[in-house]
């Protein structure tokens, strides 16, 4: 990544108090029940439902008064069950007939292709249609956008900004790709102008949103199926960042901002090192992570974030800053912070199993695992940390083959299941590049196997982890139900 060269950096020093800063109050202007951009229509088909983004915004849609309807190919666990509780009629697979009768838009994911039969319905029964990023395009515009980009951490952040907030009264809406602990959504209906979203780079879908407030907090290379190169990821945030207006607010990562241009104010957030808001003096806690915040070179207090991690003090950064933008003093960002709990399959809990501890993590990126299983190791110093590891896409994993290899340093046992395949043809490949990452890592890092299903990875962990041990689950896919499986296994060995 290139370094903040169009950003002026302020040399650091520290002064003698905690009220350096003016945090001023902001105004909560309200708005019609309507929500903006959207007071003209009242009923959403919505193809792909169970999603974590389309789940959100149907949520969001539903305390507005909408009438929603769905589909999704597996409509299994969760997610359907919590949809159908809120009165949504959710089918099954995709057929025409699915598509009711009198409903004024279709809204579909991005990996919905135009030929899906119920986006066909649409089209010959006259019904609008929108991807989900056009629809949060659609929902910001006439408020204060406040739109979260990244490679990695976008809907931790996002939960944080909202989070934030809400705690201070602002009453944001927010579309959050995941479940925020404690709430049981990612998606509601505030009555402020304030609009909370996370914003996707694949297939630049982000350049759908024009958000007042925006964050960009890392650039990798990633979506090998839409990106050719890095160049173009680059591109592309560029040119997210120059929807960003003049009487907006851009907040980057001190090593992404030469990358960045647009008429926008920017403010930069690093751990360390010289930039607009900085952490320094970071120590872990009991269960998370607390810093000293530095505002242009002034201390201004201490930061204690209930959520573990280097990860989510960068995190915790940007959403100082665009909650400063909005007119937050910090003891309302401070307080609200302290009250976060995190989101759902990030570093998340799930029970201690025959004693062992097991997390689940959304990790699927080697800058994910790298920073996951660092803060396993932080968290519980030598205790023996499993690794299990599903990866996601074959494109990514084809194409970050060597990087993924050398991301495992921090675990002592690694399994590796086929590679979860989305929006891809699955083939051979799947199975044969999740060999060759575990021959990888064995090779030079702690002891690793290809496990061929969820099936065997559970019966390995019950054969071999002891009480005591660390199990992650880790992946975009569906690896989270090994812990369900494995809960299961037990019961009925105890049945037995």
């Amino acid at each position: 990544m290139s370094a903040a060269t169009a950003v002026s950096l302020p040399s650091h020093r520290v002064l003698p108090t905690l009220d350096v800063v003016s945090f001023p109050q902001s105004s909560n202007a309200r708005l019609p029940s309507a929500f903006p951009g959207a007071s003209e229509r009242r009923s959403a088909h919505l193809v792909g439902i169970c999603g974590s983004g389309l789940k959100s915004l149907a949520t969001l849609l539903l305390d507005r008064g909408w009438a929603i309807s769905g589909s999704d190919l597996s409509v299994t666990g969760e997610s359907g069950d919590g949809l159908r509780a809120r009165g949504i009629d959710v089918r099954e697979g995709h057929a025409f007939g699915n598509v009711p009768r009198g409903t004024q838009l279709l809204i579909y994911s991005a990996a919905v292709p135009s030929d899906n039969p119920e986006r066909a319905a649409a089209r010959t029964l006259g019904i609008p249609e929108r991807s989900y990023s056009q629809m949060l395009g659609e929902l910001m515009r006439g408020g204060r956008g406040i739109g979260i980009a990244g490679t990695h951490g976008k809907s931790t952040t996002a939960a944080m900004t909202a989070s934030v907030l809400r705690a201070a009264g602002r009453d944001p809406s927010a579309c959050i790709g995941a479940e925020l602990s404690g709430l049981g959504n990612g998606g509601w209906a505030g009555h402020s102008d304030l609009f909370v979203a996370e914003c996707c780079e694949f297939r630049r879908s982000f350049l759908d949103l024009s958000p007042t407030y925006a964050a960009i907090l890392n650039i990798e290379a990633d979506h090998f199926d839409c990106f050719h190169d890095f160049s173009e990821t680059r591109e592309a945030f560029g040119q997210f960042a120059a929807r960003v207006p003049s009487n907006g607010l851009l907040v980057v990562r001190t090593d992404c901002g030469g990358a960045l241009g647009g008429a926008a104010r920017v403010e930069t957030f690093a751990i360390g090192t010289p930039a607009t808001w900085t952490a320094e003096d970071l120590r872990p806690t009991l269960d998370g992570v607390s810093f000293d915040l530095i505002h242009r070179g002034g201390l201004v207090g201490r930061v204690a974030l209930r959520v573990p991690g280097r990860h989510n003090v960068l995190n915790a950064l940007a959403t100082i800053a665009l909650c400063h933008g909005i007119g937050l003093h910090f003891d309302e960002i401070q307080s609200g912070l302290a009250e976060f709990r995190g989101i759902r399959r990030r570093f998340e809990f799930l029970g201690t199993p025959n004693g062992i501890t097991w997390i689940d993590d959304f990790a699927h990126h080697p800058t994910e695992v790298r920073a996951t299983l660092e803060t396993a190791r932080q968290r519980y110093g030598s205790r023996r940390i499993w690794c299990l590891f599903q990866p996601h896409q074959v494109s990514r994993l084809r194409m970050l083959l060597p990087e993924f290899a050398g991301s495992f340093d921090r675990a002592d046992q690694v399994l590796i299941a086929p590679a979860f395949v989305a929006r891809e043809i699955r083939s051979e490949e799947a199975d044969s590049l999740a060999r060759q990452l575990a021959q990888q890592i064995a090779r030079a890092g702690p002891p690793a196997r290809f496990c061929a299903d969820l099936d065997r990875i559970v019966a390995t962990v019950d054969d071999e982890a002891r009480a005591g041990d660390v199990v992650i689950s880790m992946g975009a896919g569906d690896i989270n139900r090994v812990y369900h499986a494995f809960t299961r296994r037990l019961q009925r060995n105890l049945a037995s």
